[in-house]
């Protein structure tokens, strides 16, 4: 399959992106990923990996377009990683007065 990264194209195919995974060691996963046979690679060292371009040089967005399209799962963020909804300063210090917040 063509796709273009860091407007680079490239024909990239299933197998042989689990070729050229094949023996590197995953990094830890803190943002978007993507399962390669039964390991879990960060989508941007996939992208460098795949690619040997800096990771500065294309997105996450670029990498995860390419892998789900080959057919790989690309898991969203974990929950733990989720940002936290913010709570307004008016609800806030109601909250610490103990009066009801006016919604």
């Amino acid at each position: 399959m063509r796709c273009v990264i860091a407007r680079f194209p490239f024909d990239l195919t299933k197998s042989g992106v689990l070729e050229t995974m094949r023996g590197v060691k995953p990094e830890q996963v803190i943002g978007a990923s993507v399962i390669i046979g039964r390991r879990t690679y960060p989508i941007k060292q996939v992208g460098q990996v795949l690619t040997r371009q800096d990771r500065r040089d294309f997105s996450a967005g670029e990498v995860l377009r390419a892998m789900t399209r080959l057919g790989f799962t690309c898991p969203g963020l974990p929950r733990s990683a989720a940002p936290q909804r913010a709570v307004g300063a008016f609800r806030q210090a109601s909250t610490l007065l103990g009066a009801p917040a006016a919604a």
